[in-house]
């Protein structure tokens, strides 16, 4: 099993909440300081949970745990929701519940996978985390959803594409194990961003064009002017407010950029440039994303990943399996070559054709040309 290393991973940049907690006097600052302090706390308790904590064997069954941690810190919290039980009233325990389950029939539906370690593993999350908690963290072993400030930051469970962006950072450890720091961590976040938006595409029945393309749609609470945590077709303008500053996501590698400590690096930030070239990809062949796209980032994120991996070796895979799902030269390999470069990430091209292939119409290939390969 691989491990990610270096954090844990948040939804919310460390640097939104540095911002609050630098600039906001009195109690919205003291609650920023707060989660800063805290989200320490989880990543050293994480390391020696998972280091004691033994791989369960294999099942093929759904199981979801809720906890509640009853605004404590203490982990997991009492159980209260689990396959087969009674549906309560509590809202953040019913949709941490359906997110965890929406997530795991994508997997499941679309790439035979069993849970996030591909074993069976149970899906555990604990929502009510401390006391207006500012963020959503996968910890190694389960989802911590904040239940916000009200200000800021609303529920942390409202949004299905944040639940799934965490849960996919478990199948990143369970799989790659990329690193969480540089390019290698932005690429990180970026797969949990692509499937997060997959998963929420999928449930909501919607296709390329008709996507908002929008992460963390109503997060934000009443004091924030922006529109979400992160734009993919956008990158760099989901926000803009007096506080927390324009979105700082860049969308080309021109813009790139290194050494941004209280980011890991960069991760939420440089994470924009994959992101932008999976939107203009996923625009240019249209249709569903997890059709084609999705099963081109699934096969390279499961077997052909490094742990250190980086920008171009991910896209030089992409093109790569893409050539061979759907054929050498084909329209999904040329279209993805063209998407990355796109962004300023030039990859082992296939041969060139006219016209612009942004813009070429996308058709749905042969099922039957499709080839399964064996899970890593």
């Amino acid at each position: 099993m691989h491990n990610i290393r270096h954090s844990i991973c948040t939804v919310i940049p460390p640097f939104l909440l540095h911002r609050i907690a630098n600039q906001v006097e009195g109690e919205p600052g003291d609650i920023a300081k707060a989660t800063l302090s805290e989200m320490e706390v989880i990543a050293g308790a994480r390391n020696k949970e998972r280091a004691a904590k033994a791989a369960p064997p294999p099942v093929t069954a759904k199981r979801r745990n809720v906890y509640d941690a009853q605004n404590r810190r203490k982990l997991p919290g009492k159980l209260v929701m689990s396959e087969h039980r009674r549906r309560g009233s509590d809202t953040h325990v019913n949709e941490a519940y359906d997110g965890a389950g929406a997530t795991y029939d994508f997997y499941a539906a679309l790439f035979g996978r069993r849970s996030i370690d591909d074993r069976g593993s149970s899906i555990d999350s604990t929502v009510h985390y401390g006391t207006r908690f500012d963020n959503a963290i996968w910890d190694g072993s389960r989802i911590i959803f904040g239940d916000g400030d009200g200000r800021f930051f609303n529920r942390f469970t409202s949004a299905l594409d944040v639940i799934a962006h965490e849960l996919t950072h478990g199948v990143t450890q369970h799989s790659a194990g990329l690193s969480y720091d540089g390019q290698t961590g932005a690429l990180n976040e970026h797969i949990s961003d692509a499937f997060g938006i997959m998963v929420k595409q999928y449930i909501n029945g919607e296709n390329a064009r008709a996507s908002s393309w929008l992460l963390g749609e109503g997060l934000f609470g009443p004091a924030v002017k922006g529109r979400a945590i992160r734009s993919m077709k956008s990158p760099g303008t989901a926000y803009d407010d007096p506080l927390l500053g324009r979105d700082p996501q860049v969308a080309h590698m021109r813009d790139y950029r290194g050494g941004l400590m209280e980011d890991h690096g960069g991760v939420h930030i440089n994470s924009g440039i994959p992101n932008h070239a999976f939107y203009l990809a996923a625009i240019a062949l249209g249709g569903n994303t997890w059709d084609v796209l999705g099963r081109i980032w699934y096969i390279t994120l499961t077997q052909r990943l490094s742990s250190t991996a980086d920008f171009e070796t991910f896209a030089n895979s992409t093109v790569q399996v893409a050539g061979r799902l759907y054929g050498k030269d084909g329209i999904e390999q040329r279209t993805l070559a063209a998407a990355w470069g796109g962004v300023g990430i030039e990859t082992v091209r296939p041969k060139r054709s006219s016209g612009n292939l942004l813009t070429t119409p996308y058709v749905q290939p042969d099922a039957r040309r499709w080839k399964t390969h064996p899970q890593r």
